[in-house]
């Protein structure tokens, strides 16, 4: 496999987050995010808990950074999500981080410490981040917070957040979980939302995917859709492949049809 088609060692765009459904309150719509959240988190749990001081300072999928890198990432990325339900819940401010550059250096400093110290730390955060959401009110989670991007959010979506969060970062961990391993309906919850977001950039070539899912069914994703008069690559194959090289964690192996080179998901 190549390797990751990522230029930035988040790798979870927030222009790809699910949009607050018109049918669901919005603490139903974060509720949801909540369960998925939980889900995801305990499989991660439970992959970090086998990993000793060796294990952790092994390569990640993420250019440049261990498996340590990645649990402190995620450890201060459920911080920086209790700073936003924060805001939403008290109306006073609290950015996700002081700044990029502390954010970095937090991430950096915490990839050097010992197994049992970085799963310590992934613990406590995600316990303070579903606490966090338990004082959460209908209010509360109507309200809008701005992401360390400038771009305005309803607070019921930071729960969705931190499950995308969890879900791509548990693979990149490259422990031997794929997104094959993710629970039933969360590959097609990806899915979405990485069609969704590339189907916005002029940089990505029109291309029509065919997707077997999980529970059997198929269907069909356009991405780039909107340029017209373009011909689209057809291109196939089952749901966690077809994710997995859409967002630069597989080189497509198996998949049906010309593959198109991609741009890094961004």
């Amino acid at each position: 496999m190549t390797g990751p088609r990522v230029s930035q060692h988040t790798a979870t765009p927030h222009d790809s987050l699910p949009e607050p459904r018109s049918d669901l309150s919005a603490r139903e719509y974060a509720e949801l995010g909540i369960f998925a959240a939980q889900q995801v988190t305990m499989r991660l749990t439970e992959l970090v808990e086998g990993f000793d001081d060796i294990a952790m300072k092994r390569p990640s999928l993420l250019p440049g950074w261990s498996r340590g890198h990645v649990v402190t990432h995620l450890a201060r990325n459920a911080d920086a999500l209790v700073n936003l339900l924060t805001w939403a819940r008290t109306g006073v401010e609290h950015p996700m981080y002081t700044s990029r550059a502390d954010r970095d250096a937090d991430i950096e400093e915490g990839s050097y410490r010992m197994a049992s110290l970085l799963r310590e730390g992934l613990d406590a955060a995600v316990s303070r981040f579903f606490e966090a959401v338990t004082h959460m009110d209908d209010i509360a989670w109507a309200k809008q917070v701005m992401l360390a991007n400038g771009r305005q959010i309803d607070a019921c979506v930071v729960p969705w957040m931190r499950w995308q969060e969890t879900a791509v970062h548990m693979i990149d961990l490259d422990a031997g979980v794929g997104f094959v391993n993710l629970p039933d309906g969360h590959v097609e919850l990806l899915l979405d939302m990485v069609v969704r977001e590339f189907s916005k950039r002029p940089d990505v070539p029109p291309v029509r995917l065919r997707v077997d899912l999980p529970d059997g069914r198929q269907r069909d994703w356009e991405l780039a859709g909107n340029l017209l008069g373009k011909d689209s690559t057809g291109v196939g194959g089952p749901a966690p492949a077809v994710l997995a090289w859409l967002i630069g964690r597989g080189d497509g192996s198996g998949l049906a049809g010309e593959l198109p080179s991609l741009p890094a998901w961004l």
